[in-house]
């Protein structure tokens, strides 16, 4: 399933880079398309057990609390 999840987790990269660049461009429309395609993305690498990585800014918890 190598390939196949590489495709999977690379859609959800392409998803994510143009929602980041919708945000950056102020784009309202741009914004809502891009982040539907990335929740489909995410549903679908869920749903065939493909980890789709973390999203930007989340960071690991170490459970030593801030």
């Amino acid at each position: 399933m190598g390939g196949f999840a590489e495709s999977v987790r690379e859609r959800v990269r392409a998803a994510r880079a143009a929602v980041e660049e919708a945000r950056a461009s102020g784009d309202a429309y741009a914004l809502a398309v891009a982040e539907d395609e990335l929740d489909d993305a995410v549903r679908v690498a869920r749903s065939v057990d493909v980890d789709p990585g973390p999203a930007p800014g989340d960071e690991p918890r170490d459970g030593a609390g801030a």
